[in-house]
């Protein structure tokens, strides 16, 4: 962590860290061991399936290993958008027929709810405020977007998902050139953080075991290896997210795309009656390269997007630390939404890495021919998921054990989806870093074209995606 000649705090994680203090580590792996489940990585997918799991079955030995400590990756530096969009509903819509794709919605929508409940339940204070969704379109071709968009999730069965103009999206919040927006109330404000921890204590309190400091360097089937012994087990499930290219074997299954982040002082009351957002709820926008915020709970704005999106050969990054560029970047898109803050000092900046399959579609899996199982590729829509993640790899387990028969979430049209794997270097690096360039000229050229199409440039950067 260190402090750049303006003062900023760059890296050390995440600001919510910063905030609620770095976590005293667990002890790591002692030695071989054995249980009924491991699983790898103590992110939200991880957490999530080992309190389920418990839950569901006390007597279950559930061994959880991280090779830092929980909420290291994603689960600690998100934007602590709680929310009901999922990573490749479409596709699914395709694969599986649409009424397959709207109970993967309704699937989505519930656990926004039960994520709120479960915490509720646990005594986990999170700074939740259900403030819901808020997206704003601030140009002609956004607009045709949003508005495209909005018909699209209705059509998904959102029935009360709500449009609004010019002045209806200053009435919730104030941003600057904002011509319309649209609202969904499946969504909440939380603090990545406090969350991660809450659940990793609750986990523990049913009897899960975690070890920290515990890289695991190579899965097998029923062998997690690690420097400090192998842990044997009838079910491995791999929830390692943006950190799975690390693992032996799995360079290319999915790609650690990097998302960079801002977090504001506190604003002053006058400073908050200028910009709104007395609902609190979650900001983006419809921009190709799109950004999130949200109001933190001490008053501050936290805003993320795009920096540099991939480092080549799928590494990761250690500590969170920005470039200044991306730093900038990230206060150049707040002063534009709120030019009233341009003086706003900007107190912490941090990076973190989501996972992203080749055809961007979020998974779950259970090989019964293995007892390999696996979550993620989430895009960045995971604070939830994770969630809805969790407790489908619960019941996948319970099914293939002979505990419990199937069950509405084991029949969800992201189960057991098959993904191709990226290319090899160095395509997958001038791939992504060509997508990202295209996607942020379309949108400068949509800032000053006034046309309500959207820019060309973006569909190229599409079907380079590999998104339609």
């Amino acid at each position: 962590m260190s402090s750049s000649a303006s003062g900023v705090v760059n890296g050390g994680v995440s600001f919510w860290y910063a905030d609620d203090g770095l976590p005293a580590r667990r002890e790591p792996l002692a030695g071989d061991a054995t249980a009924d489940v491991v699983i790898v990585g103590g992110g939200y997918t991880g957490l999530w399936t080992a309190y389920y799991l418990k839950k569901a079955d006390p007597s279950l030995q559930v061994t959880v290993l991280e090779q830092k400590f929980c909420g290291y990756g994603a689960s600690g530096r998100n934007g602590g958008w709680l929310y009901n969009g999922i990573a490749g509903r479409d596709r699914y819509a395709k694969l599986h027929g649409r009424e397959a794709a709207v109970r993967l919605q309704q699937a989505m929508n519930d656990t926004v709810a039960e994520v709120v409940e479960v915490a509720d339940d646990e005594g986990i204070e999170a700074d939740i405020h259900r403030g819901g969704v808020l997206e704003v379109a601030c140009t002609p071709a956004q607009l045709a977007r949003l508005k495209a968009f909005h018909e699209h999730e209705l059509s998904y069965g959102e029935s009360d998902r709500e449009l609004y103009g010019a002045r209806g999206t200053a009435a919730r919040i104030r941003v600057a050139d904002a011509v319309g927006s649209t609202w969904t109330p499946h969504g909440a404000r939380l603090h990545p953080v406090k969350l991660v921890k809450g659940l990793a204590a609750a986990a523990e309190a049913l009897g899960v075991v975690i070890h920290e400091s515990t890289p695991v360097t190579e899965i097998r089937p029923r062998h997690a290896v690690t420097p400090y012994g192998t842990v044997r087990a009838p079910y491995v499930l791999r929830c390692t997210e943006g950190f799975t290219a690390s693992l032996k074997g799995q360079r290319r299954t999915w790609l650690p795309m990097n998302s960079s982040m801002i977090a504001t002082e506190p604003l002053t009351d006058e400073q908050w009656e200028s910009v709104g957002w007395t609902g609190l709820e979650t900001l983006g926008d419809m921009a190709h390269a799109y950004m999130y915020a949200q109001r933190t709970a001490d008053g501050r704005i936290a805003l993320g997007g795009r920096g540099v999106p991939y480092r080549f050969g799928s590494r990761t990054d250690n500590d969170g630390r920005t470039q200044p560029a991306t730093v900038e970047a990230l206060r150049e898109i707040l002063v534009r939404f709120f030019p009233s803050l341009a003086g706003l000092r900007i107190e912490h900046a941090w990076s973190g890495v989501l996972g992203v399959p080749r055809d961007w579609c979020a998974t779950v899996t259970l090989d019964r021919s293995t007892g390999l199982g696996w979550a993620g590729g989430y895009v960045g829509s995971g604070v939830a998921t994770t969630n809805l993640a969790g407790r489908t790899l619960r019941d996948l387990v319970r099914l293939d054990s002979g505990q419990a028969g199937a069950t509405d979430l084991t029949t969800l049209p992201w189960v057991d989806h098959k993904v191709r794997k990226w290319e090899p270097e160095p395509f997958r690096w001038l791939g992504v870093q060509g997508m990202y360039a295209t996607y942020r000229a379309a949108d400068r050229r949509e800032l000053t074209a006034h046309s309500a199409e959207s820019s060309r440039l973006a569909r190229v950067a599409d079907r380079v995606a590999g998104r339609h």
